[in-house]
Order: structure tokens, then sequence, then C-alpha cells
């Protein structure tokens, strides 16, 4: 018996992405981004900064809502069960990694992402980039 988890992504159509990108995703992501970093001055509020940051992609571009799916191969047949989270990271080796790598990273990485979504050409890679943010906080899968 073998198992795979899938992620599977259900977002929006994409133009209504860009439309709400281009009227209140740009803005409300830095003011987003912005409360982030300030509670990240205290250690009470840390956890709800990484929340923050974890949701990101859906204030910017309405993109994260990643369902999981549990593919369990049993004999010949196949059984999926939907709705599957994929198993974290150890939380001490996630914490460790946050304090030293994640905060200025994943600060460089959203920049780099607001730049490439300045331009239309490169909107996608950021919309990407931002997709990766909960990744680069704090190794979320």
């Amino acid at each position: 018996m073998s198992t795979v988890v899938v992620a599977r992504e259900k977002n929006p159509h994409w133009l209504i992405q860009l439309v709400w990108f281009a009227l209140i995703g740009w803005w409300a992501g830095q003011i987003w981004i912005g409360l982030a970093w300030l509670l990240m001055l205290t250690v009470v509020g840390i956890p709800f900064a990484v929340m923050m940051l974890n949701k990101l992609p859906k204030v910017i571009a309405l993109r994260g809502n990643t369902m999981g799916q549990v593919v369990v191969e049993v004999g010949g047949g196949i059984v999926v069960a939907t709705g599957a989270h994929m198993r974290q990271r150890n939380i001490l080796l996630r914490v460790i990694y946050f304090v030293l790598i994640g905060w200025w990273l994943s600060a460089l990485w959203m920049e780099a992402a607001y730049a490439q979504c300045a331009t239309i050409i490169f909107m996608p890679v950021g919309f990407w980039m931002f997709d990766r943010v909960p990744a680069l906080v704090s190794l979320r899968r």
C-alpha cells in the first residue's frame, strides 16, 4: 500500500486575481506586511505575524486555497481522500529557521515579488513568488 499527498490549488480565475491585485491587493498587501512586521517586534506577536504572512497570497491576489488530496493505492484500486493536510516539519526546526533565516529572507523575497508585479510581463512571476512566502517564512508545507 502506498500513500501520496497531492496539493491542488483552487484559486479564482486569473482575471479576477488581476483585478483584485490592481484595485486592492497592491496596497492592502503592503499594509498587511507592515502590520505583520510590527507584530514580529514582540515575542507575543510573532505567531500572529507568521500566520499573517502565511495568508499573504490571499491578501495580494486571492490565492492560496490549496487543498490536499491523499491518494492511496490499495490492491488494484485507488482510493482518493480529499481535504488532507500535508505533515509539517518539526516545530523546533521551523522556529530555528524562522529566527535565523525566515524573517529576513521573506522580507527580501516579498519586496522582489512586488517589483515583479510592478510590470505586466513579470506579474505571474510575482504572484508565484507571493505563493511561496509561507514556505520562506516558516518552512510551511
